[in-house]
């Protein structure tokens, strides 16, 4: 996924390599997380539940609050939430979830054994603050995080060890990312080649193991501890692997380094990934992407259901947008557009209208002025068609929500990949093709990663990794990120 702010590899201002270095200040995460955490998560249940159970003159209202939030804390810290590697890593939204529907089971069955007599409903209600509070917590904290790193605070220094080609990959991907706690600080290259990107050359390995003065391990190792790296990702190769990479292994972990191998997947989810072993070897096996079952029953009904009440909520709204474009300018309110849907099969797509009547007659005239970064997209800041109430639907993207009625009638979707034109679609490559595997959605993440400020590439390398690792849990993550977006309006033009 594309990642605002600047590419790095090591934060500003690093000092010489030629001797071991200091470490520098905000590497670690800031220490209030912890207990910032843990303390919102005791306030969320216990003070809350204390005060229901006081209000209704139930018994004991502040043993029964301290029981359950006993039972909080310690499903929490089961699930390694308060651990610091972890901590405000992610938004956590689904895991509050996840973690706060368990709570709500556990105290059903304590409830039960100990003939605990308080109304089921207003215990539920009472217990309602700690899961808004949890992952309200862990979405500012993460947002507090993304902030740090984009300043270089809170990273984990690397040290590549690879082959050129193959560690370039590696330390471009990092480099163009600030949603990771990764910040290439050298390499040590493999073989005779150099480093194409301007990562610090920190000792080299030959071609082959056979330099019984200076092992690869001795050499990885000194160049690690005068870096004061706090790991070493190593890039397989046809140079380094198997038993070489094994000794490289043991040198590290004897001097307490943690040792990360790259297995050169990109784009792949996690919850796809499992690691196994079989004849002394190290497996990693990947799941196939969800393409039916249960997971896309409910995909379907999400969609239906969240459009009929989309639909039926902002049907005020339609009438005054309506009313505006009629006024604004000559022409029907409504735009449609012929666009690609799962499988290739075609479908009209359904718009508020916010350019002039004939705007694609006058598109030839506009080629020259393209702003689109590569691929057969067309953009332009500003296109002297779009009208004037047009230009505020497309800020405010109230010009999509026709499109509710393309996700009623199952054409669409409301998460999904951005609905192509046939002309792009007759240019598609076929691995560009693999994103119609999926109905297009009327948000995605190309509409929470920039929408028009993204470039081609950028946009299908979003598209492509929706289609891989869907699920129903990543559709509800990004329809949160939606709202957020469309305020803040960014790449909407």
């Amino acid at each position: 996924m594309r990642n605002a702010g600047t590419s790095r590899y090591a934060p500003e201002g690093e000092p010489s390599l030629a001797a071991p270095r200091p470490r520098p200040a905000g590497r670690a995460k800031p220490a209030w997380y912890a207990p910032t955490t843990v303390g919102v998560d005791l306030a969320g249940v216990l003070l809350p539940l204390a005060t229901v159970h006081w209000a209704i003159g139930r018994p004991n209202p502040l043993l029964t609050a301290a029981v359950a939030t006993a039972g909080w804390l310690a499903l929490r810290g089961a699930h390694r939430r308060y651990a610091h590697r972890g901590l405000a890593e992610s938004r956590g939204l689904l895991a509050a979830l996840h973690d706060w529907a368990l709570l709500v089971g556990l105290l059903a069955v304590l409830r039960v054994l100990f003939d605990e007599g308080s109304p089921p409903l207003t215990s539920l209600l009472a217990l309602l603050p700690a899961l808004l509070l949890t992952a309200a917590t862990g979405a500012l904290l993460h947002r507090h995080l993304t902030a740090e790193r984009r300043r270089a605070h809170a990273l984990r220094r690397v040290l590549l060890v690879g082959e050129p080609p193959g560690a370039d990959e590696v330390a471009a991907r990092l480099a163009a990312g600030t949603d990771h706690p990764y910040v290439v600080v050298g390499v040590v290259p493999v073989g005779d080649g150099s480093p194409a990107f301007g990562v610090p050359v920190c000792g080299r390995l030959p071609a082959t193991d056979a330099d019984a003065e200076h092992p690869d391990g001795a050499v990885v190792l000194e160049a690690a501890t005068r870096l004061r790296a706090d790991l070493v990702l190593a890039v397989p190769g046809a140079h380094l692997c198997g038993e070489r990479l094994r000794r490289v292994g043991w040198a590290l972990q004897d001097a307490g380094l943690p040792l990360t191998v790259s297995c050169g997947l990109t784009d792949v989810a996690p919850r796809r990934l499992a690691v196994g072993a079989a004849a002394g070897l190290g497996l990693l096996h990947l799941d196939p992407p969800t393409r039916g079952g249960g997971a896309l029953v409910a995909k379907a009904a999400l969609d239906r259901v969240g459009a009929a009440l989309g639909l039926l909520l902002l049907s005020p709204l339609f009438a005054l947008v309506a009313v505006a474009v009629r006024l604004d300018s000559r022409g029907p309110a409504l735009y449609r557009q012929h666009r690609v849907g799962r499988h290739g099969v075609p479908f009209t797509m359904w718009k508020f209208r916010t350019m002039v009547p004939g705007a694609e007659r006058l598109r030839p005239e506009l080629d020259e002025a393209n702003e689109a970064h590569g691929g057969p997209l067309f953009k332009l800041r500003r296109d002297p068609r779009v009208t004037r109430v047009g230009r505020l639907l497309r800020r405010s993207s109230l010009d999509e929500l026709p499109q509710l009625v393309n996700v009623l009638t199952g054409n669409m979707s409301l998460v999904g990949p951005r609905p192509p034109l046939p002309d792009e679609v007759a240019q598609y490559t076929p691995a560009e093709a693999r994103r119609l595997r999926m109905r297009p959605g009327m948000t995605g993440l190309w509409q929470v990663g920039g929408r028009s400020d993204l470039s081609w590439d950028e946009g299908i390398a979003l598209d492509l990794s929706y289609t891989d690792n869907w699920s129903l849990t990543q559709d509800l993550d990004i329809l949160a990120r939606t709202a957020r977006a469309v305020t803040g309006g960014r790449g909407a033009y």
